[in-house]
């Protein structure tokens, strides 16, 4: 069955029961959750756009692995305060685009059809119209749906303007954020495990001297020469051993810290002593280590300059969005709804104002 890519909607939207209460008349389908400057947007908008985000979540939304759908309400309790935000954003976006006069005309709408089709192998008006009922919507839906999308971005372009990154706000970036642009050292290593099956039984000290003594030829073979890779690969007790005894690469920073000192005395290629576990004996070989590596500013510049950006567009739109919000008329119709709106609402602000 086809699907369109510009849309994925999945139908997993029974929490909304809990969330709204069961419907009692038909007419409860299209309650009306808040209008805003007059526009109203409806519980069945609010399950599309769930639907959507579920998706999107990459969540595993498999009801065999959810029986009580628990988890799913979880799930949705999570999106909503993001999510309603993002609802009543984009609808006094649109209101404003709208009154600057931002339309799609005809023509753009075909354009834009045409690459769908493309895009989505659809060589036929039918199979593309039969693509939008699988995904539930209507003509008037997709035209609806693009011309909102456009007219968001014409409002975001006309109101992100005259703003520049300058050398020093760059370079001031850089110095706070310098942990990003480093790269932690890294090693790989060998290893070669020894396991002591019998420790903890009555038979334990014959067992471990046995252990003991065998890693101590596998050490001896390995000193003398022998290839690392093939003893790990014949001799190990390691899952390792797979893969000739491979591990990492890893970042030097998340080992213990006492075997964090012990590998950084190694040299590379240098092979370890023989090294007591709680589960027997193991013999390390030090394959590869990077150092520690800080990206040049001038090397970094473009991504830094982009991130500034980002954040300075990012607080400019939202100071205009505080603006239309301010004079908005928002009437909610459902306390659980505008209490979502609140909780996102504010830590979209403390987001923001940790990046000033």
């Amino acid at each position: 069955m086809t699907k369109l890519k510009f849309l994925t909607v999945v139908g997993l939207i029974l929490a909304l029961v809990v969330l709204l209460g069961p419907p009692g008349r038909a007419e409860i389908i299209e309650q009306v959750l808040v209008k805003v400057n007059g526009e109203i947007f409806t519980k069945t908008q609010l399950e599309t756009r769930q639907t959507m985000a579920l998706r999107q979540s990459g969540e595993d939304l498999d009801p065999a692995n959810d029986p009580t759908g628990e988890r799913l309400a979880q799930l949705l309790a999570e999106l909503l305060p993001n999510l309603i935000v993002s609802v009543v954003d984009e609808m006094l976006i649109v209101q404003h685009g709208k009154e600057l006069g931002y339309r799609m005309d005809d023509e753009q709408f075909a354009t834009i059809l045409e690459n769908l089709k493309k895009d989505n192998n659809l060589e036929t008006d039918g199979a593309f119209e039969a693509a939008l009922k699988q995904e539930n919507m209507t003509m008037a839906d997709l035209r609806q749906s693009l011309e909102q999308q456009m007219i968001v971005s014409r409002v975001r372009q006309n109101e992100l303007t005259g703003i520049a990154v300058s050398e020093e706000e760059a370079q001031r970036y850089y110095a706070s954020h310098l942990e990003e642009f480093t790269t932690q050292p890294t090693i790989t290593l060998r290893e070669i495990f020894v396991a002591n099956p019998g420790e903890g039984t009555s038979s334990s000290m014959m067992t471990i001297a046995q252990t003991a003594e065998r890693a101590d030829q596998v050490h001896a073979r390995a000193l003398a020469g022998e290839s690392f890779e093939r003893l790990a690969a014949d001799l190990s007790d390691s899952p390792s051993r797979a893969n000739g005894g491979l591990i990492g690469p890893l970042d030097l920073g998340d080992l213990a810290s006492d075997l964090r000192e012990f590998i950084e005395e190694m040299e590379v290629g240098e092979i370890s002593p023989v090294v007591r576990t709680p589960r027997g004996y193991q013999i390390l070989k030090l394959e590869s280590k990077t150092e520690t590596k800080v990206t040049p500013f001038a090397e970094a510049r473009t991504e830094v300059t982009d991130r500034v950006y980002s954040e300075k567009a990012q607080r400019q739109f939202e100071t205009f969005l505080e603006g239309i919000r301010a004079q908005a008329i928002i009437d909610w119709k459902h306390p659980e709804i505008q209490k979502a709106y609140e909780q996102g609402l504010k830590a979209l602000q403390a987001e923001l104002a940790a990046t000033q």
